[in-house]
């Protein structure tokens, strides 16, 4: 094949695998995809696409084969997916923590809807995804992912200074609740609470996160503008229910991290609808269309919709949640398509070069 036939070639890919939308995210594949690479009918292609997504490789794949099908002079298509995860731009003169690529807060108006269980879910489908993850309690006065993900024991101290992340089921996990006895209430005023949080941050040893997942306590106080101020986010999630009631303390979470210059990657609405095991009625007990109003409202992305399951809950009250004890269920496929168009949404943000620059001294001559 003559060097103009390969081009010519080339160009005719780069022009069909253009319009590509990942129907699961959403997001435009075209600018994804580097120079295709022609070696006579065989097509070579790298989709760089940024985020985690094993569970979609195979209908990526599908995707491409389709759109090249029956175009003149291929006879062959090699696809790699690139899923690294980059470090990405976090709020005006913060940068990103050792060991940590992006640092996403989970937040929540009003206690009760959830929140928790849906961070422990999220990262736990972001590992899932083939991520590096980390999740990080930071509800000081009522912490409970060590009950949620069964974590047993206590951190280990190699130097007397620094942690090491507890382990569940692939994540590295902090929380207040593994250094104190259970059933030890937190009276602390708001800045002890927010330096514990402060070292809860940058005393554990992470190591090498893809996303660091931050479940913030309910409300908008102390603890919210510590981490909003002083630890480098790439963004924030928002969880609600559709009543009106959560919805109108979660706009003032919302509005929050709009004032200190977070950006708010999307919202997710839990306990959309209840289906009854019995009869397969489907009631909607908080409400319907509360969370896409707000999302309407704040021009945000609502990235999905989770039901009122007893088993949801049943599983995390059991340190197993969704996503590792029923895997296959409905409500994983859920929290894993949230948690794929959430990585996809920070993906799409401007990366972080902070690391890239020299330093530069200047000395008396």
């Amino acid at each position: 094949m003559s060097s103009n036939t390969a081009s010519a070639l080339s160009a005719a890919v780069a022009q069909a695998l253009a319009p590509l939308i990942d129907p699961d995210t959403a997001t435009p594949l075209g600018r994804l995809f580097a120079p295709p690479r022609v070696d006579g009918g065989r097509v070579q292609l790298s989709l760089q696409l940024g985020w985690p997504a094993r569970s979609r490789h195979a209908a990526l794949r599908t995707l491409v084969a389709e759109a090249l099908a029956g175009l003149p002079g291929v006879d062959a298509v090699e696809l790699e997916i690139d899923s690294r995860v980059t470090a990405h731009a976090v709020q005006g003169g913060l940068k990103p923590l050792p060991g940590i690529a992006n640092v996403i807060a989970v937040a929540s108006g009003k206690g009760g809807v959830g929140k928790s269980t849906t961070a422990a879910n999220l990262a736990l489908a972001l590992a899932a995804e083939g991520a590096a993850v980390g999740l990080l309690d930071a509800d000081i006065y009522g912490p409970s992912q060590q009950m949620m993900l069964g974590l047993q024991g206590r951190p280990d101290s190699t130097d007397g200074q620094t942690m090491e992340p507890l382990r569940a089921h692939g994540l590295q996990v902090m929380s207040i609740g593994v250094l104190l006895d259970p059933d030890q209430p937190m009276i602390w005023r708001g800045p002890m609470a927010t330096q514990a949080l402060e070292q809860l941050v940058r005393q554990t040893r992470w190591s090498g996160l893809d996303y660091l997942i931050v479940d913030l306590p309910p409300g908008t106080g102390d603890i919210q503008l510590t981490l909003s101020q002083r630890v480098p986010l790439t963004g924030a999630l928002i969880v609600t229910t559709p009543q009106d009631i959560a919805l109108l303390d979660a706009r003032k979470g919302l509005r929050m991290f709009e004032k200190v210059n977070v950006p708010v990657l999307g919202i997710v609405e839990n306990m959309a609808v209840h289906v009854c095991s019995n009869c397969g009625h489907a009631e909607h007990v908080f409400g319907s269309g509360g969370g896409e109003r707000m999302a309407r409202d704040f021009g945000v992305e609502l990235l999905g919709s989770l039901p009122l399951d007893l088993r949801i809950r049943e599983q995390a009250d059991s340190g197993r949640p969704s996503v590792v004890a029923e895997p296959d269920g409905v409500a994983a496929r859920e929290y894993g398509a949230i948690a794929r168009r959430l990585a996809a949404r920070i993906a799409q943000r401007g990366k972080d070069y902070s690391s890239k620059f020299p330093t530069i001294k200047v000395v008396d001559s």
